[in-house]
């Protein structure tokens, strides 16, 4: 599998000095940080299997907002696609840190290149240059302009030029491609503002990607919301084009599978229209690519599928193996209408969360975490024998996805029992409604561990309904 990466010209070899000192630093890393690692602070004791869990709930209760209700466990560890908690009980991760352990949990690869980095700088802000993050941003534009077939397969590039704003979650990337869309708007259609979007989308939990979410039960208690946002049924096209037509609309935003939703694909003919629309009436398609980006579905990014090309794309969770990262891409076209001082982010791009994209990035492209050698593949084929895997649970009545974003929607409303009890059998799953489970395992999750996983649940469904 190859993808395609821009040169850069005039690139040169480190400095001798540098280079030495670069080759010397990850011994000294090693030698340094266990210490550091192992010596707790004052008053704070290591967790043991008989406190740890009930400390950590006692202080969430004591000290942490309840905005999550989290369930009865504490892991400790992890590797690949398993975890394991205070006990030593081991779990089948399905949801993978909601979707961002690409590479597993503690993955080697990503763990070594933090660890090279923390003994030498974090953050100093983007006043400065850094050596990685240009390297990052243009290993992004050559993955963000392959082309696929309807499976995921690599088939070409586009040869696009794509230029990236790096922040530290989704909803950050979301609120930078809003920006990027109201700046096309007002320099390029007259002042045009308005964003459509899609009945059953998430994008987010400030304020705007609130407002841009088109599901009722986020909006309530926070109002007033920002305007200028407008949701239409997903896969109705025709509904879409006459949003457009009514004017003043300067991009249309999109999931391509609507995670928090549900898992509702996009058909792949409803994003070639959606294309259409937008070339038609000069405004910007804005993919949301969050959850779907970096393989998750087979392919780099969702909207590659389809066989067309974004404008604007949002990326987090899968971008740097777990690892906090966000980042928004834009055609050179419209990146380059944003100026000095438009947008900013203090922790955006630091060094460490570089550090980890990259190495996620390399071990995505390489393949070599996975039998196949081939992420794109191993996707595709796991991805398959998870959806069949689901299908033959009892009491699955549709199972919808692609690659390894999948859900099992039920005929009986247990989902939230079944992440409950999940854990009584090693099993780690989530739930995205009633009768809803969404699985979002790591990807580098086996064939075996699916079967085992779909083993459990079954008889664990056997005994609910």
């Amino acid at each position: 599998m190859t993808y395609e990466e821009d040169a850069v010209p005039g690139e040169t070899a480190l400095p001798a000095a540098t280079a030495a000192r670069d080759a010397a630093l990850p011994a000294a890393c090693d030698a340094a940080l266990p210490a550091a690692c192992d010596e707790p602070h004052a008053g704070v004791g290591k967790p043991t299997a008989a406190t740890g869990l009930a400390r950590a709930q006692e202080l969430d209760a004591a000290y942490v907002i309840h905005t999550y209700d989290r369930l009865p466990v504490e892991f400790v560890s992890g590797a690949g696609a398993e975890l394991v908690d205070g006990e030593g009980r081991v779990y089948l991760d399905f949801l993978g840190g909601v979707g961002c352990a690409s590479l597993g949990h503690a993955n080697p690869r990503v763990a070594a290149a933090v660890r090279e980095q923390l003994g030498r700088v974090w953050q100093v802000g983007n006043h400065f240059h850094s050596e990685r993050r240009g390297e990052l941003a243009r290993e992004l534009s050559g993955l963000l302009s392959t082309t696929t077939d309807e499976a995921g397969r690599p088939t070409g590039s586009t040869s696009t030029v794509w230029k990236t704003f790096f922040s530290n979650s989704g909803a950050e990337a979301n609120e930078g491609a809003l920006k990027l869309a109201r700046r096309w708007g007002d320099r390029r259609l007259g002042g045009a503002s308005r964003v459509v979007t899609a009945r059953q989308s998430f994008h987010g939990r400030t304020l705007a990607m609130l407002a841009a979410t088109g599901q009722d039960s986020f909006h309530r208690d926070f109002g007033p919301l920002p305007a200028g946002f407008s949701s239409v049924a997903l896969n109705d096209l025709g509904a879409l084009v006459a949003e457009v037509e009514a004017g003043g609309v300067c991009a249309v935003m999109l999931e391509c599978v609507q995670g928090e939703g549900g898992v509702w694909p996009a058909d792949l003919d409803y994003l070639r229209g959606v294309r259409q629309t937008c070339d038609a009436y000069g405004v910007l398609l804005v993919v949301d690519e969050v959850q779907t980006g970096f393989f998750r579905t087979g392919a780099p990014f969702a909207f590659q599928l389809a066989g067309i090309e974004a404008d604007v794309v949002s990326m987090a969770k899968g971008i740097a193996d777990g690892f906090p990262m966000g980042a928004v891409a834009a055609r050179r076209e419209v990146a380059d209408l944003m100026a000095p001082g438009d947008h900013g982010s203090t922790f955006g791009g630091n060094a460490l969360a570089v550090a980890a994209a990259l190495a996620t990035l390399r071990g995505l492209l390489d393949g070599g975490d996975v039998p196949e050698r081939d992420m794109a593949e191993h996707v595709i084929s796991v991805g398959e024998r998870l959806a069949a895997r689901l299908a033959g649970v009892p009491h699955v009545r549709e199972v919808r996805g692609r690659g390894l974003m999948r859900a099992a929607h039920f005929d009986v409303p247990i989902a939230g029992e079944l992440v409950r009890r999940g854990l009584e059998r090693g099993l780690v799953l989530n739930r995205v409604g009633d009768s809803i489970l969404r699985f979002l395992p790591p990807l580098v999750v086996s064939g075996e561990q699916v079967d085992a996983m779909a083993e459990r649940l079954g008889a664990l469904v056997g005994e609910l309904a």
